[in-house]
């Protein structure tokens, strides 16, 4: 019993570091920048006032859905979707290696005129 028990806890253990390790795909509207987590649904995202839209959906570092409340105060690098009534919708909380990843475009003007290879989750300007 106390067997079975240890093998299902390295199990488990193992499954979460593997997990951790996944690469994430962003889609190529996911823009970067810094956002500051006011009180939800209120965010200053590079420096300018925006909503989060209902529904909104923000993922930590662990790719595990956290409520905007519980980062009330936080300052951190993220990546975001905006909807077209101009709301964020989904935030991605960077890891170190996806923050390593350059050049990521920062506004929809780049986004629209660099080259994105959605495999290698890469950006090449022209």
């Amino acid at each position: 019993m106390l067997r079975r028990l240890i093998v299902a806890l390295w199990a488990t253990l193992t499954l979460a570091s593997v997990a951790g390790q996944v690469q994430r795909q962003f889609p190529q509207s996911a823009l970067r920048g810094e956002i500051v987590f006011g009180q939800p649904p209120e965010v200053l995202l590079n420096g300018e006032v925006w909503r989060l839209a209902p529904g909104a959906r923000i993922r930590a570092e662990n790719n595990m859905i956290v409520l905007s409340g519980a980062l009330v105060g936080s300052r951190l690098k993220v990546h975001y979707t905006s909807e077209v009534v101009g709301e964020i919708k989904d935030v991605w909380i960077l890891r170190p290696e996806e923050l390593a990843v350059q050049p990521w475009p920062a506004n929809a003007k780049e986004a629209s005129t660099w080259l994105f290879d959605v495999t290698a989750q890469k950006w090449t300007r022209p």
